[in-house]
């Protein structure tokens, strides 16, 4: 008895001095701002699996500028604290990137548990005089305020032959795929490139407390510029299981974007610089649809939640309470005014999505003075709407661009036009 009990006490002494685990912050190390952070991370990665980005530099200033993506790996979590992160302008790639995907990467692994969490006051944004903004489909210009073609956005590389003139997935800002346990919260951002957070095949997600100042233009040598394509958060192929909180701000585009396409012929392959995707576009069934995905309170200027499927690719099983679209004086409304609080089908990517298969959408609490409070643009199937007010110029809260007998057991409740 008396062994056992000088054991007990020498366990606890060992528990009560041990050393706590180090901090690991980019300033243990030397280089460059991209250079000592991910330094920080794969020294983590082998073993506390978590690093500090602290305010203070030890460069001498309280900004890191990244001239490349933060590569994540699985099994990591990155602590913002209070600080501000920021692109250079000689870099054109993501901030944030899982490490699982890539140019050329035609084989990405699943990632597993992956955190990005902000304490205090943090920032996240675009460079000051970014090289390339928009999605794949905009061609840089250095002067989109005089351009006719819509089909554009800016960029310093553009005009320079030795320069892609296109955008791609470089310019979202976070970019996640093939990973499954993710977590990002309390951030600002500020001027993404295109889409401020994408996400790919990713499972188990949980996004909270994030904040957006992210319009359409950005002033560039005392004159503002169209970057084009500013969606706040998007859900691309294959995203499930993600619990979406408390997103507010200015966004160029939707705040939030459910998009499940099958859009044959046009489908780009794992890692092609050329793509809006990193990962593949091409729809492999049903482990490629989306589902599963509680929004709650959120509030912006422009459109709210997208909801867009085409042809066999399926949207099922979305759940939203809270959303508020309203219009600020401040801030112009992108393409001449908000058309929707929230978006039920789509057009323009791929053939129509087939009846039946964007189907239990369920969305109550939406407040909203655009063009419409809810936009149904294909056969949808099982859906309710109810709670809702709209104080736009439409004549009714509830807008169908198709026959509306080609829906199946949608439910209006209590939605309210003043």
């Amino acid at each position: 008895m008396k062994c056992i009990i000088l054991l007990i006490i020498a366990i606890q002494s060992l528990s009560v001095n041990a050393a706590p685990a180090p901090v690991i912050t980019p300033n243990d190390f030397k280089g460059s701002d991209i250079g000592r952070i991910q330094a920080a991370i794969n020294t983590a990665r082998k073993t506390t699996h978590k690093i500090v980005i602290p305010q203070r530099n030890s460069n001498g200033t309280n900004i890191w500028k990244i001239d490349s993506a933060i590569l994540l790996p699985g099994n990591m979590t990155v602590i913002l604290d209070n600080c501000i992160i920021q692109l250079s302008d000689s870099c054109r790639d993501n901030m944030f990137r899982s490490d699982n995907v890539g140019i050329g990467i035609t084989n990405p692994v699943w990632n597993y548990n992956i955190s990005i969490v902000g304490v205090g006051d943090v920032l996240l944004k675009g460079a000051d005089n970014p090289r390339s903004t928009g999605d794949a489909y905009r061609t840089l210009t250095l002067a989109p305020e005089n351009e006719k073609n819509w089909r554009i956005s800016y960029g310093s590389d553009a005009g320079k032959d030795d320069r892609k003139q296109k955008g791609d997935w470089r310019n979202n800002l976070i970019q996640i795929a093939y990973v499954d346990g993710f977590t990002l919260k309390n951030v600002r951002i500020e001027n993404s490139h295109a889409w401020a957070i994408s996400f790919e095949r990713t499972h188990n997600a949980n996004l909270s407390n994030l904040r957006f100042h992210n319009p359409e233009t950005i002033m560039i040598n005392g004159v503002q510029k169209k970057v084009y394509n500013k969606d706040g958060i998007n859900l691309r192929h294959g995203c499930k299981y993600f619990r979406i909180n408390n997103i507010a701000g200015i966004n160029g585009d939707d705040l939030i974007a459910l998009s499940s396409l099958d859009a044959d012929p046009y489908y780009h392959t794992n890692g092609d610089v050329n793509s809006y995707q990193i990962t593949s576009t091409k729809w492999n069934g049903p482990e490629d649809d989306t589902e599963q995905i509680f929004i709650t309170n959120c509030q912006t200027d422009y459109t709210g939640v997208a909801i867009r499927a085409s042809d066999s690719a399926s949207i099922h099983h979305v759940y939203v309470n809270g959303v508020i679209t309203k219009a600020r004086s401040d801030t112009p409304s992108p393409y001449g005014g908000s058309p929707y609080t929230l978006l039920v089908g789509g057009g323009g990517y791929g053939q129509a999505s087939i009846a039946g298969k964007i189907n239990n959408i369920f969305a109550m609490n939406l407040m909203g003075d655009g063009k419409s409070l809810i936009l149904i643009e294909s056969p949808i199937a099982n859906c309710r709407f109810m709670s809702g007010i709209y104080t736009g110029p439409g004549a009714s809260a509830i807008k169908y661009t198709i026959d509306k007998t080609r829906t199946t057991t949608v439910q209006e409740i209590n939605i309210i036009k003043r």
